[in-house]
């Protein structure tokens, strides 16, 4: 690991209170995911004028009119996929790899695919800095997904579509979930999963959320 991530932390009290109060006391259980949650530095993927935000509710801009999402739904998307240490996740908007390496810690592979080239650069050098050797980014179009490493067990957007898009229901394994925001820019969304069972697609709704605009090169 990079020397730059192996200073002491000084975050970790903010951390283990982020868990308790915004996550686990809001009902979110799955042991991988709280664990996933105490142990990646949220404020090293936030700009260094945010660290002392980065354990607060909320939304935080990163650049390039993105932002790294609130912990809570974070760790709500991560345990509505059902995270398991075989599986293998495509994630849809990088951003700067915070949702990336809380995955890393719950499943085998990473993939994921951001829009913005300088995120993509950025994230990717702040992963392999940190030591996430399971996880994978590229530049590119998120909606045509990951082919190369498809299938894949989960598939989580973290940018709100108008509807899904079908590359990513195809490239989505059987017993595959694939979680995303459905709705217009600037308005309340939905967060719908998808199941694919016996070849099928199940939908259900989870809850109401609001992310930035899914983008397209």
């Amino acid at each position: 690991m990079d020397d730059r991530f192996q200073q002491p932390d000084k975050y970790e009290s903010a951390r283990i209170n982020m868990v308790t109060v915004q996550i686990l006391d809001r009902g979110i259980s799955d042991t991988a995911v709280l664990r996933a949650m105490r142990k990646v530095p949220r404020h090293l993927f936030v700009p260094p004028e945010y660290r002392k935000e980065a354990y607060d509710d909320y939304p935080l801009p990163i650049g390039y009119g993105q932002t790294i999402s609130q912990p809570y739904i974070v760790a709500f998307m991560t345990a509505a996929a059902m995270p398991a240490p075989q599986k293998k996740a495509l994630e849809v908007g990088t951003g700067s790899g915070y949702q990336a390496a809380v995955l890393a810690e719950t499943v085998k592979e990473v993939y994921s695919v951001e829009i913005v080239p300088e995120l993509a650069k950025e994230s990717a050098g702040r992963l392999a800095a940190m030591g996430y050797k399971n996880v994978k980014v590229r530049f590119g179009d998120g909606y045509k997904g990951w082919q190369e490493y498809s299938p894949f067990d989960i598939i989580i957007v973290t940018a709100a579509a108008e509807q899904v898009p079908q590359p990513l229901v195809e490239q989505l394994a059987g017993n595959g979930r694939l979680i995303i925001p459905i709705g217009a820019p600037q308005e309340v969304q939905e967060l719908i999963l998808l199941e694919k069972i016996n070849g099928k697609i199940e939908k259900q709704r989870l809850t109401f959320v609001r992310f930035v605009p899914f983008r397209r090169l």
